[in-house]
């Protein structure tokens, strides 16, 4: 009988995978930041999509719904982490396929750029702008303060030891799903490490860094917290730095809604964003091939986008549209935000010609979180600044609700 021991720290387990994808988030994705590498990884872990170095059903039933969520830092990047993530813990992307079937590059449709209708689109919308927020920092703190001692909440660490046995192996995949364990007890432990005068934190530096504010804005703020709260610390420094930082954030974000205004500037994005080489996909996992899209195929990030690419495809009411490259974005005092669709509808036969469209899964103000709700409000204004109101922009989870909105 064969005895296996595994261990879990600070209650997400320690797999032997975790160094290979933030390797291959940093190299694929091209994210420079180790730290935010480190923070999507965590995210899978605390969201239930990777258990024992395996996907969940939640993991699966979420990207089938639309509902997958990937760190919020990352957005901009989801559907190459999405592809890191299958290429590393689905042991289903291990299985040989035709790549010459499966397998495509994106080709821009020069007659749909040069079109009309789309030339009068990008015109309407190629503008870039400038923000300017103008709020008390006090309020900032105060909100910042309260959010902290309310939500801020960091275990300690502790380990579990799992003892189980190995059965007779039926198959390699039941192997690699470990169907071949049998778990027989575990036993937790509290972790007697703790951060001390050996290890160096500048937490303020990095508050400062996850947060955009100024080191005195962050003093402030970590000592107005009480003192339970920031004793916290010791029990997990780089947790409670991370979970601090993103509640500031959501704060932050919830004073930017009230307090920010765009400006439209001279300077525009130029249409060569749009044929920069090297965007590829996989026909039937996140490639769709497309008749009305700028270019000959549609990349998607859920099920729920690539259902609504095939509504609008296949929609007689819209004469061209194209999925926004990464290339194209609206600057937020939160990150860069980078709308989902441009749309271009036939004239006569709906109220709204030129629409911008974001595509969630739920339209539920619940699921939407304050940081991703207030990148949104960031685009209504910038849009109103360079367009006024012959663009419209507006978040859908439907092809259904985008002409409703069209249609007036």
């Amino acid at each position: 009988m064969v005895r296996t021991v595994s261990i879990a720290v600070a209650d997400r387990p320690r797999m032997i995978s975790a160094d290979l994808f933030k390797n291959k988030v940093i190299r694929d994705a091209q994210v420079i930041d180790t730290d935010l590498a480190q923070c999507i990884y965590e995210g899978l872990i605390t969201g239930g999509y990777v258990k024992k170095g395996v996907l969940t059903d939640k993991y699966y039933e979420d990207k089938q719904n639309g509902r997958l969520e990937i760190a919020e830092e990352a957005a901009d990047c989801a559907s190459e982490i999405i592809a890191i993530i299958d290429s590393i813990y689905d042991s289903r992307s291990m299985q040989p396929e035709n790549a010459r079937m499966n397998n495509v590059e994106l080709a821009i449709d020069r007659n749909k750029l040069d079109s009309r209708e789309f030339k009068a689109l990008w015109a309407k919308i190629n503008a870039r702008s400038v923000y300017t927020v103008e709020f008390n920092e006090a309020e900032l703190i105060d909100k910042a303060v309260a959010a902290l001692n309310k939500d801020l909440r960091v275990a300690k660490m502790f380990f579990q030891v799992e003892y189980g046995a190995m059965s007779d192996i039926g198959s390699k995949e039941q192997l690699f799903a470990g169907g071949s364990m049998a778990g027989e007890k575990i036993n937790s432990y509290q972790a007697e490490a703790r951060a001390g005068q050996s290890v160096k934190y500048d937490l303020i530096g990095k508050i400062v860094a996850e947060t955009g504010l100024t080191r005195a804005a962050a003093v402030k703020i970590l000592r107005g917290i009480a003192k339970s709260v920031f004793g916290q610390l010791v029990n997990n420094p780089e947790e409670f730095i991370l979970r601090a930082a993103s509640i500031i954030n959501e704060q932050k974000a919830t004073v930017i809604i009230q307090h920010i205004t765009y400006n439209k500037l001279d300077s525009v994005y130029d249409t060569a964003i749009f044929t920069e080489p090297g965007m590829k996909g996989q026909l039937g996992v996140n490639a769709m091939a497309a008749n009305k899209h700028l270019y000959d195929y549609v990349l998607y990030d859920s099920a729920n986008e690539r259902n609504f690419a095939e509504k609008i495809d296949a929609s007689n009411e819209v004469a061209v549209y194209v999925k926004l490259p990464r290339g194209f974005y609206i600057s937020t005092p939160i990150g860069r935000y980078n709308p989902d669709w441009a749309i271009v509808f036939h004239q006569g036969k709906v109220k709204h010609i030129y629409f911008v469209a974001e595509t969630k899964g739920s339209m539920s103000s619940l699921q939407l979180r304050l940081a991703e709700d207030a990148k949104i409000h960031c685009a209504r204004e910038h849009f109103k600044a360079i367009a006024a109101d012959s663009v419209v922009y507006d978040v859908v989870d439907s092809y259904t609700a985008l002409m409703n909105k069209v249609m007036g």
